[in-house]
């Protein structure tokens, strides 16, 4: 049984972002916010991470965002609570965020 899916179409992620964000705390002891690497002789558009960057902040100060190769990515987004599909068209807009615990 794979991860449960949910369908915010339409949504950009940094949208999506500001919204749930305030809603729980992220990991503090693992790094909470994890999106993938280009691949070799691929360029990452700087705006979609600054937008990201924007909505996390909302609420606190963003954590450091790690980039991991996509074979990396794959195997932890099978692993995950939830996948939420957005309207997000952006290259590399795909987030990863492991939540910590709420008070």
């Amino acid at each position: 049984m794979g991860p449960q899916v949910i369908r915010a179409d339409g949504l950009r992620v940094s949208d999506l972002l500001q919204a749930i964000i305030p809603l729980f705390e992220l990991d503090s002891y693992a790094p909470p916010v994890v999106m993938m690497a280009a691949v070799e002789g691929d360029a990452l558009d700087p705006t979609v991470e600054q937008r990201y960057r924007q909505a996390l902040s909302a609420q606190a100060p963003c954590p450091d965002i790690v980039r991991i190769d996509r074979f990396a990515f794959y195997d932890r987004a099978q692993k995950a609570f939830a996948i939420v599909i957005t309207g997000e068209c952006a290259k590399y807009g795909n987030i990863l965020l492991k939540k910590g615990v709420t008070p």
